[in-house]
């Protein structure tokens, strides 16, 4: 509580007196003291005013008994401030400890736990998603929610979830984008990732694999390179898990992007054998392949999945750590259609988000995508390609360089993509 508050000592028949003052405004300043008796902490907990409810709902020093009488607070912001005070506090809290105070606050946890608003049961899941030994039964309770918002954070984060409980929910059909957030867990053992995989939920399995706390049997990484082909987003992650089966490389190499190509044949794993095989299978790729474009206005049909499906954002922050994400990788990427990727490279150079990145493209905007390589420092070469190929823009409305430079100046750049920045956060409001 505010150090000011406590600095002068408070006697027991003051504090009463104050607690029942007509301003509003010292009930308010005596409600976030921590040296008050709790009966008169349970006082103030039942007062008219809202404010002061909610100080006494935020201060450390309130007894639990009237925790459990805030928990059905009709003022929402009342009930918020508890969920996320006594969550942070719930170590070791058990629903029958002899301790009345401390069963209180666990039935209030309960409560809390199925509120009504979901902004209520949101802020108890994130204040309590990283208490190491939080009420098993409430964890349960926010990872069976039926909106991500509420169960994600205890799903990706909480301890308290053993494999079997995690699995429990992943054959339960959970709400969208829980086997997502299951999938980036820190740690993640054989038997979770296998009922993942079984799920056959193509995102978050790309999520799974791009884990690399995520434990993944030999047999079921080689059943997902031989499905890999045709499903573009598991490609980074699979060339970038730490371990791969044995042959996994040389089945990649006959469908990988040129850009993951150069990254597949960097790994340290593999023996001279297996490397001369990749080469191999590299050099009678680029003799197959035919890239004829004899007309930049007729570009073929790009391909649009890039904007509904996660980016590799994590492999290309790895190569971009490393100095190894140049304009060169990026022109191959795009050649090879690879647009995920490229798209990924500019958000990350950027320093944008994903959904931003998407926007401008969503938006078929010439001058958002040249901002948006102008920040990413692609080369100027690509500008055109990227308008046309990814940004499906008219050729009419293409922006051209000028005198083989951007065709405006990086606080332009800048003001575009803010807009979009601004655009996209309208957007999720």
């Amino acid at each position: 509580m505010n150090a000011e508050v406590d600095a002068e000592s408070i006697s027991y028949e003051d504090s009463k007196e104050l607690a029942r003052h007509d301003d509003p405004a010292v009930r308010i300043s005596l409600a976030q003291r921590s040296d008050l008796r709790p009966e008169i902490l349970y006082y103030l907990a039942e007062d008219k005013d809202p404010e002061v409810r909610r100080m006494v709902a935020q201060n450390r020093a309130a007894p639990g008994q009237s925790d459990l009488l805030l928990a059905t607070d009709a003022d929402n912001k009342v009930r918020s401030h508890l969920a996320g005070r006594i969550a942070k506090s719930s170590d070791n809290l058990a629903p029958d400890a002899a301790n009345k105070a401390k069963h209180a606050t666990y039935e209030a946890l309960e409560i809390l736990a199925q509120d009504q608003i979901p902004l209520v049961r949101q802020v108890l899941a994130d204040a309590i998603k990283d208490v190491t030994n939080a009420p098993a039964e409430i964890i349960k309770t926010l990872a069976h929610d039926t909106l991500i918002e509420v169960s994600g954070p205890v799903l990706e984060h909480s301890k308290v979830l053993s494999d079997d409980d995690l699995i429990e929910i992943v054959n339960s059909s959970p709400v969208e984008g829980a086997l997502n957030r299951i999938s980036k867990r820190e740690a993640v053992g054989e038997k979770l990732s296998d009922a993942i995989v079984a799920t056959d939920d193509t995102t978050a399995i790309a999520d799974l694999l791009s884990n690399q706390g995520a434990q993944i049997r030999e047999q079921t990484l080689d059943d997902l390179v031989e499905q890999a082909e045709d499903v573009n987003v598991w490609h980074a992650p699979l060339v970038s898990r730490p371990k791969l089966p044995k042959g996994a490389a040389m089945k990649m190499a006959h469908f990988l992007a040129d850009n993951l190509l150069d990254v597949l044949q960097e790994r340290s794993d593999l023996d001279d054998s297996t490397l001369v095989q990749i080469k191999d299978v590299v050099r009678r790729r680029l003799d197959r392949k035919e890239i004829q474009i004899e007309d930049e206005n007729e570009i073929p049909k790009p391909a649009q999945d890039f904007l509904t499906t996660p980016l590799p954002i994590d492999m290309v922050k790895r190569l971009f750590e490393g100095q190894r994400l140049d304009g060169k990788m990026v022109e191959r990427a795009l050649e090879a259609g690879d647009h995920s990727f490229v798209l990924a490279t500019l958000v990350t150079r950027a320093g944008i988000t994903e959904t931003v990145g998407k926007r401008v493209f969503k938006e078929k905007s010439p001058k958002g995508i040249v901002a948006l390589c102008q920040m990413a420092d692609m080369p100027i070469s690509i500008v055109v390609k990227v308008q046309q190929r990814m940004g499906r823009v008219a050729p009419s409305d293409v922006i051209m360089p000028e005198n083989h430079e951007y065709p405006m100046d990086r606080d332009e750049a800048a003001w575009q993509l803010k807009f979009y920045q601004d655009l996209a956060r309208r957007s999720s409001e």
